[in-house]
């Protein structure tokens, strides 16, 4: 019988109720079978999918180097996509993270650490992909940070601070190593085969001593055999706990205090290839993120090892070898987690239906995409540019503008492609909605943790900020600094057009401010993080622009224009912006 109100209560205006719940269950069959269709059309190759990296490795390299190494980079996307990526979700789903087995069943000492067989099966791929014995210096270093670059699609997975750990130590021997240590590690660490290889590892930070290195208190005393030293003291944080080589700072006895007093040492995991080399494991850390991969106490009581260099250069080695080649790869990490964040974000966006179309065409969500894509972009390029610098440092043809730029993008690069990683996987987590909360919805959860993470590796933001002001007080780099971008500007040429002017504006700018900041005690320490922060933004920009003009891709021009409205343009409110919504479709293209 009908009711007061025109409507039968129990139809609620669908018709019968056994055909009301046939209706409900084919709309959440339907978003099942969007979700199912979202993943099986997710990328089997990580390299393919990803046109703006091909364009931009090209220009860097030259069209016949790049086709040399294009064959390697996309054989390891499509491992990352079958093998890798797979074998860190399987990690992860089981839970089974890095266990420590201190002693044997018979109470001997051991310190081994055991791990699930999917990390193993992910580092086979990752030391077949030739990563670790690329040429470390020259143009082998774009093709290394590609490879890096796909590798972090999958996050941290225990496997990428080894990589470059291992590469930083070798990276160590290779510049400061005597020939003996040359001799017996470097082949090790520069191997292909995970089953032989020499992994490194680096132990600088003390419980009493994180950024402030100088306060260390571990020791160095001579050891019997000539050349050796005996190492004792206890490290506070000491990833890739599993190495089998150790690179250490410590205090000679009778040395100075702070950080011109310390030595770098080398330490094998073993002496006979089996005993602990004087040292345990207090415990492994329980960590926000990264956490298939082991971080340790570590106590060393008269460990043998051998100084990188001479030990009063110990510091200079840790920083300039270790500390900036790790700066340099975790931004390509932050970076790479972008670029999977985004195809996670934007693939589901496409095929999540809501209020009767794909939230993809909702006009908050595409500008939400769009501004992850142009930060990724940016923080893409501005590494780039850093390992062209790289490069060319390599070769020793790099000229003073060069090198400053360098000495002040390896740490401001690092800060801010780090913050970048942990908005845009946040931002992609919203996307997916309640989904991108569930661990085995999407890797995104796990991204979030790992990107937090790489926030604080190898240096904080206040400390990477404080180490540049006191480079430009110190060594006067600004002046160089903004020289070398504006060069780079101007090889854009007049392709550049209004954007350009926008980021030559923005750089007198922000360099009025930096060069007030810097002559004010007081003023810089309260302001330069964040007036640093606006540099790299228009180092960033200018890069875009460079890139957008030698290869000449509209997507990467509509980029470009984006993150400089977004980020450069004084007092510009897209909502005044009639072509706003056309360059957000720009932005997006058709490709991804």
């Amino acid at each position: 019988m009908p009711s007061d109100t025109g409507h039968n209560d129990s139809l609620d205006g669908f018709g019968e109720p056994d055909v009301r719940k046939e209706l409900a269950m084919d709309r959440d069959q339907a978003g099942r079978e969007d979700l199912v269709r979202w993943r099986e059309a997710f990328p089997s190759n990580y390299y393919e999918t990803n046109p703006n990296l091909a364009r931009v490795l090209s220009f860097h390299l030259g069209s016949r180097a790049f086709r040399a190494v294009e064959p390697r980079l996309r054989e390891f996307g499509r491992q990352m996509a079958e093998v890798v990526d797979p074998s860190v979700q399987t990690v992860e789903r089981f839970r089974q993270l890095p266990a420590l087995l201190g002693h044997d069943a018979f109470g001997t000492q051991t310190e081994l650490i055991d791990f699930h067989p999917a990390y193993h099966r992910a580092a086979e791929a990752v030391w077949n992909s030739g990563m670790l014995v690329a040429e470390h210096e020259g143009e082998g270093v774009f093709e290394l940070v590609a490879l890096f670059y796909l590798l972090s699609h999958a996050g941290e997975g225990g496997q990428a601070c080894p990589v470059v750990c291992t590469i930083g130590l070798a990276r160590a021997l290779e510049h400061r190593g005597s020939p003996e240590l040359q001799r017996r590690y470097l082949g090790g660490l520069r191997s292909s085969d995970y089953q032989r290889c020499h992994r490194g590892s680096q132990f600088l930070t003390e419980v009493q001593g994180g950024s402030d290195v100088g306060a260390n208190a571990a020791i160095a005393a001579p050891g019997a055999e000539a050349g050796a030293w005996r190492i004792s003291g206890e490290k506070w944080f000491c990833s890739v706990a599993d190495a089998d080589l150790f690179a250490i700072t410590a205090r000679p006895i009778g040395a100075a205090e702070g950080t011109a007093g310390l030595g770098c040492f080398l330490v094998p995991r073993t002496l006979d290839g089996q005993t602990p080399n004087n040292f345990r494991i207090r415990r492994l850390k329980d960590k926000l993120g990264t956490r298939a991969l082991p971080s340790a106490e570590i106590e060393f009581d008269g460990a043998v090892g051998w100084a990188i260099g001479p030990v009063d250069e110990g510091f200079h080695v840790a920083v300039e070898e270790l500390l900036d080649t790790s700066r340099w790869l975790n931004a390509v990490g932050s970076t790479g987690i972008m670029r999977r964040t985004y195809l996670e974000a934007a693939t589901f966006a496409s095929s999540r239906q809501a209020f009767g179309r794909a939230i993809a065409s909702f006009p908050i969500v595409r500008e939400q995409l769009a501004d992850m894509k142009s930060k990724e972009y940016g923080a893409l390029a501005s590494t780039l540019a850093l390992t062209k610098l790289i490069d060319r440092i390599g070769r020793e043809v790099a000229d003073e503008n060069e090198r400053s730029a360098y000495r002040l993008l390896v740490n401001a690069n690092k800060y801010v492609t780090s913050i970048d990683a942990t908005d845009v996987v946040h931002q992609g987590i919203e996307v997916l909605g309640g989904n991108g909360t569930i661990e085995d919805f999407s890797p995104l959860p796990r991204l979030y943790r790992d990107s937090i993470v790489f926030e604080s590796w190898e240096g904080t933001h206040n400390v990477l900020c404080a180490q540049v002001q006191r480079d430009c007080v110190r060594l006067g780099l600004l002046d160089r600094v903004l020289a070398w971008q504006r060069a780079e500007l101007a090889s854009a040429g007049e392709g550049a057009g209004g954007d350009g002017l926008v980021v030559a504006d923005a750089s007198e700018r922000v360099g009025a401010r930096l060069k007030r900041s810097l002559a004010d005690v007081q003023q810089v320490s309260a302001h330069f993080r964040r007036q640093l922060g606006d540099l790299v933004r228009v180092i960033q920009a200018t890069c875009l622009l460079v890139e957008a003009a030698n290869t000449q891709d509209p997507e990467k021009t509509a980029v470009a224009s984006f993150f400089i409205r977004r980020q450069l343009l004084v007092g510009y409110q897209p909502e005044d912006d009639p072509e706003w919504s056309n360059l957000v479709d720009r932005v997006l293209g058709d490709s991804d």
